[in-house]
């Protein structure tokens, strides 16, 4: 039988499959090649007790990806999440983000929540910062429900990672989106006779048979310490069109003059916003340590 990882915890591998969820323990074979089974890892089981749906993990199907943080596999995307007002949005936290999710090869979608309580004035200043990043960017609210179709379109097919800051209504969306969310986290809790751990791990919820969203732990800072500053300039989409006209190869797009980047800076067509993160990361990369 195959299923698909949805939580690891205590040296417990719970797997959903036609049958429902199994919880199952990993082969000795595998502390022996020294791999670990990972959330979204598709697997082959056995099942040890049918009526308990209790199983071991006897196969690992080769994986399309691994992510280091959150510790998965085989994620299609990010859907990146932060609040329009309360708690007001952290640009440069936003950006650690979606850097973040370059760095792995994930294309990402911003989804700003709490439109409900946000004015016109929150959403003006999101759209002017944002809106022309080169991201998907969605205005969304959990608590009223909007928007949810919108987002269920852009997960459908694939399995995407969750990602964003505490406080920011995370666990509402994915509540509305998976009404079911609750009643599995509690399963778990249930089966490892202890309460839930919503917020110290990973989690895949299937939305349908070939849908999964993974909730991930909030973060309150992301360390971009291992990565060259030449590098992050690549992890600005809207730069790409631009750079053809700086003069220099190379460009860091900081002090050169004849600068595509900066004239498009200039013009309005790149955010400022996002210029001055960029400049404020690169500074904090060029001034690090080495050792």
């Amino acid at each position: 039988m195959q299923g698909k990882i949805v939580k690891g915890i205590a040296g417990f591998y719970y797997v959903h499959t036609v049958l429902g969820l199994v919880e199952c323990k990993a082969k000795g074979i595998f502390r022996k090649e020294k791999i670990k089974p990972l959330v979204g890892d598709n697997v082959k089981i056995e099942l040890v007790d049918e009526n308990e749906l209790v199983g071991n993990i006897i196969g690992i199907i080769p994986r399309n990806n691994a992510l280091i943080r959150p510790a998965s596999a085989n994620i299609d995307q990010a859907l990146v999440i932060f609040a329009m007002t309360r708690p007001d949005p952290n640009y440069n936290l936003l950006d650690r983000f979606l850097i973040t999710m370059e760095k792995q090869g994930l294309p990402s979608i911003i989804c700003f929540n709490k439109r409900d309580i946000a004015g016109d004035k929150e959403l003006a200043e999101l759209k002017d910062a944002y809106g022309e990043c080169g991201y998907q960017v969605l205005f969304v609210s959990g608590a009223a429900k909007e928007g949810m179709e919108e987002i269920r379109e852009c997960l459908q097919g694939r399995t995407t990672v969750v990602a964003g800051p505490s406080g920011v209504g995370k666990s509402t969306i994915i509540n509305s989106l998976c009404p079911e969310a609750n009643m599995e986290t509690g399963e778990i809790s249930r089966k490892i006779g202890r309460g839930k751990h919503t917020t110290r791990h990973a989690q895949l919820f299937a939305l349908s048979d070939d849908t999964f969203i993974m909730d991930t732990p909030g973060f309150t800072s992301l360390n971009l310490m291992d990565m060259e500053k030449e590098e992050l300039k690549e992890c600005y989409p809207e730069f790409v069109a631009y750079e053809e006209e700086c003069r220099f190869g190379g460009c860091s797009h900081i002090s050169e003059p004849m600068c595509g980047v900066k004239r498009a800076l200039a013009e309005g067509a790149v955010s400022r916003v996002r210029y001055e993160n960029y400049k404020m990361l690169y500074e904090e990369l060029k001034s690090r340590r080495k050792y």
